[in-house]
């Protein structure tokens, strides 16, 4: 989705439209699962219905379905969504990929179990911001989790997106209907960098 928007640039850039976005492989896509999500598959935390919102090129959703769950994976950008398509053939994995705007989850009419959010919600704020958290609820069961890692107000410099998320932005966008587990120190891995960004790992349950 508009999840792909979020190229680690300077912060002056101006995100690029969903049509241009990797049409060259952006740092981000390590062509594996973030090692934070991949370490909570490990741990049996996904369980049931599992959306990757702003999936790119898919390794969440396809991660999902290797361990046997129902994965979609949702994203504004055709480029990203024909490469995750053509990984899951490729892995023999059953997944379904929609092109779809993450501020309008609630316009999918469906209820997911675990929702996975890997460098989207930073991209957004105001009425963006307000408008996917509003949707995350309306989509994601009671009871059920949302794990987000996305770029932490810790990353000194200009590399990385306008928003750089503090702890208490993030525990006020998600007061209302959710139970915050945890927010802890994490790293997003990219293929430019081997010490990666500093982030932070969110772990909600809906209330």
């Amino acid at each position: 989705m508009a999840g792909s928007m979020h190229h680690p640039q300077s912060g002056a850039t101006a995100p690029r439209r969903p049509e241009d976005l990797y049409i060259t492989r952006p740092p981000w896509d390590i062509g594996r699962p973030q090692r934070a999500f991949a370490a909570l598959g490990q741990a049996g935390a996904l369980r049931g219905r599992v959306l990757d919102v702003g999936c790119g090129t898919g390794e969440h959703a396809i991660m999902a379905a290797e361990l046997g769950l129902d994965a979609t994976g949702v994203d504004l950008a055709a480029n990203a969504l024909r490469t995750a398509e053509d990984k899951a053939r490729a892995r023999g994995c059953a997944v379904r990929f929609l092109r779809h705007d993450a501020r309008r989850l609630g316009e999918l009419g469906e209820s997911f179990d675990t929702v996975l959010d890997c460098r989207l919600f930073h991209i957004f704020d105001g009425d963006d911001r307000a408008a996917y958290v509003n949707g995350l609820r309306s989509t994601t069961s009671p009871g059920g989790r949302y794990f987000m890692l996305g770029f932490s107000d810790r990353q000194q410099g200009e590399w990385g997106p306008v928003h750089k998320l503090t702890r208490a932005e993030i525990e006020a966008a998600i007061a209302d209907g959710w139970r915050l587990d945890s927010i802890e120190p994490s790293t997003i891995e990219i293929t430019n960098d081997p010490d990666g960004i500093r982030a932070w790992l969110v772990a909600l349950t809906r209330t």
